[in-house]
């Protein structure tokens, strides 16, 4: 019986199974080769010649400890440099100190001598009015304020408001002055002058002897007499007949004015009949005009 030969069974063999991320082969393709060729030839060539040098953690530390090395350094050396200046410092303030010492202490000397030349040149012109002014010496004396007196009087204080205030405004306002509790340059003035017409021989302010040329100005907030500073509480010394001056000034224009700046500012004011009241000389009496006195010449 003849028939076809008979074939061989084929055998099938089973396919490999696929990768699930064949169709990205891109993205595949990056994560194995994540190194670009060209950096990596270049990463070798360093590394070769041996570039690589100290790795970075152990660079950063070697610069930090070098950047304290330099800063402990930069201290040192600014303290020894102090600590070398300190006594030529204490030294140049030691000088400094002496020489303000020296210039106060010579200053000082100074006015004394002022004061005593003052005090020569007010005795000689007194001997002069008394040699020829006759019996009128002493009361012109007395007038200008050249000669220094003392007898009963009364002791006059004004001082601020407890709760004075440098602010506001009101009936008292006026060429900057603000209406609050302080003493003004015109409130003196006004005591003054009231002073004078109650029958007051010779006054001073904290020891400032007014005369007929006195000036009561003020400076800011401060007020002067001839220029000087006076600060409160102002104490107005004036000589002649006491508890009469002290009843005519409280009853007069001004006294009433003072009594109203207490009212209504709170000014603080006090006034007292003395049995002593002494009043220094003027600081300086300039004389202005002179004539000489008839049948007194020289031929």
């Amino acid at each position: 019986m003849c028939g076809m030969p008979q074939q061989p069974p084929v055998r099938s063999t089973p396919s490999r199974p696929r990768r699930p991320d064949a169709s990205m082969s891109l993205l595949t393709t990056v994560m194995d080769h994540s190194l670009d060729e060209g950096y990596a030839e270049a990463a070798a060539r360093k590394k070769a010649k041996g570039a690589g040098g100290v790795p970075r953690p152990l660079r950063a530390k070697l610069g930090l400890a070098l950047g304290l090395v330099l800063a402990a350094l930069v201290v040192t050396v600014g303290a020894a440099q102090a600590r070398i200046a300190a006594p030529v410092v204490a030294k140049e303030r030691a000088e400094l100190i002496d020489r303000i010492e020296s210039a106060t202490s010579d200053a000082d000397e100074l006015e004394g001598d002022v004061e005593t030349l003052r005090d020569d040149v007010g005795e000689r012109q007194r001997e002069a009015l008394k040699k020829h002014g006759g019996s009128q010496g002493e009361l012109v004396s007395l007038l200008s304020g050249a000669t220094k007196v003392h007898g009963h009087g009364v002791k006059l204080v004004v001082d601020d408001a407890k709760e004075a205030d440098q602010g506001g405004g009101g009936p008292r306002e006026s060429a900057g002055f603000s209406d609050t509790g302080r003493v003004r340059d015109r409130d003196m003035q006004r005591v003054v002058n009231g002073l004078w017409q109650s029958g007051a021989e010779a006054i001073a302010i904290n020891d400032q002897r007014l005369t007929a040329l006195s000036a009561i100005r003020a400076a800011g907030d401060a007020i002067l007499v001839d220029n000087k500073p006076l600060v409160p509480p102002y104490t107005v010394l004036a000589v002649g007949d006491g508890q009469r001056l002290s009843t005519r000034f409280q009853n007069s224009r001004d006294g009433q004015y003072l009594h109203a700046l207490q009212e209504n500012f709170g000014v603080r004011t006090s006034i007292s009949v003395q049995d002593d009241v002494r009043l220094p000389a003027a600081p300086s009496v300039t004389v202005r005009t002179a004539e000489p006195k008839a049948g007194k010449g020289t031929s």
